[in-house]
């Protein structure tokens, strides 16, 4: 799922995410599009589809995250979060109904309950804590939809999201208080936060044990390409990351052969397309050489053609994956894809 925080696809038009991505479902977050452009707006306009223009499914994050990142500026109660805002210092409260009410409003059709994220490393006693602090507000958000109606004439659906930190008892806790609730989906929040990758998926594999397995299991803010081929091993249906666009628009492409950094002198002459691997017309038509120039020069063409071709190839490696899984070959290719996909070229 690529990341539209604000509303947008950084660099990206909704064309492009539609022909050339083939994007089926982009990311809202909560945070940020409370703050700008604010409820009133988007109420007005008839939600963050019609706002935006993007008729597909839409997630939004609850904000969690962006809150408890603003480590300096926010306090964590029962009640829920105080925090100041990053652009004007402003102060505002997000309990578990407020941001239920603020996603119905941004009109999500998947609503993901407010959690405390917490960091890594945690104390087993911060982390126990915070999980059973998770448990209460998903409690409050399931009460806080069940009191409400839905928006704009369509469907919301909550996934609940896992905690419990690096510890295995925490977690299996954690799946089964989450599976109980029986959700459409349910979420692994509170990995790739600065734990080991061996870790991610050992954590991630635990999770996949105890989650049903006839839901979607959505591995939250995850991750590289052979990450992500990793963790499908392991069970998991759903992804999102800002690695495709963001790494894009710092050079570093992620191809059907590799890694690449387009700022290196060695792609100066190199005429090729950026990746004839992958069925992206972006991708098949630019040549290395000049998206390098583009970036080199800092044309704004060049964060565009660089973060299509990274999503394109995402959404490319999941397609595949899909079909091999159907095959039944998936394991075997995935073995191949992983050590292709990690060389740098």
């Amino acid at each position: 799922m690529p990341v539209g925080t604000a509303g947008t696809v950084k660099a990206v038009t909704h064309q492009q995410l539609n022909e050339d991505v083939k994007a089926q479902i982009i990311l809202g977050n909560t945070y940020h599009l409370y703050l700008r452009p604010g409820l009133d707006v988007l109420e007005q306009a008839g939600g963050l589809h019609a706002f935006s223009g993007w008729d597909k499914p839409i997630l939004t994050d609850s904000g969690g995250y962006q809150v408890f990142s603003l480590a300096n500026n926010r306090k964590i109660t029962e009640e829920g979060v105080v925090f100041r805002s990053h652009i004007d210092g402003s102060q505002h409260l997000f309990t578990p109904e407020r941001v239920m009410d603020i996603q119905r409003t941004i009109g999500a059709d998947i609503i993901m309950a407010f959690d405390e994220c917490p960091p890594y490393p945690s104390s087993y006693e911060y982390a126990k804590e915070s999980m059973e602090l998770t448990h209460r507000w998903l409690s409050r958000c399931i009460s806080r939809l069940s009191a409400t109606e839905e928006k704009y004439g369509y469907t919301q659906h909550l996934f609940p999201i896992v905690q419990g930190g690096v510890y295995a008892d925490l977690r299996k806790a954690s799946c089964e208080f989450i599976s109980a609730q029986g959700a459409v989906g349910n979420a692994i929040g509170g990995l790739s936060v600065g734990e080991p990758e061996g870790m991610m998926y050992e954590f991630c594999q635990l999770c996949c044990e105890s989650l049903p397995a006839d839901k979607p299991r959505y591995l939250m803010g995850v991750g590289t390409p052979w990450n992500i081929l990793e963790n499908i091993a392991l069970g998991i249906d759903m992804f999102d990351c800002v690695m495709p666009t963001r790494n894009g628009r710092n050079a570093m492409l992620f191809t059907s052969k590799g890694i690449i950094n387009i700022d290196n002198q060695k792609w100066a002459r190199d005429f090729s397309p950026i990746d004839d691997g992958i069925n992206c017309a972006i991708s098949q038509h630019y040549s290395k050489a000049y998206l390098r120039h583009l970036m080199k020069s800092k044309e704004y063409l060049g964060l565009t053609i660089a973060s299509v071709h990274n999503l394109a190839f995402y959404l490319h490696l999941v397609t595949e994956a899909r079909q091999h899984i159907l095959q039944g070959d998936f394991i075997s290719w995935k073995n191949q894809q992983v050590e292709i996909l990690q060389q740098r070229l």
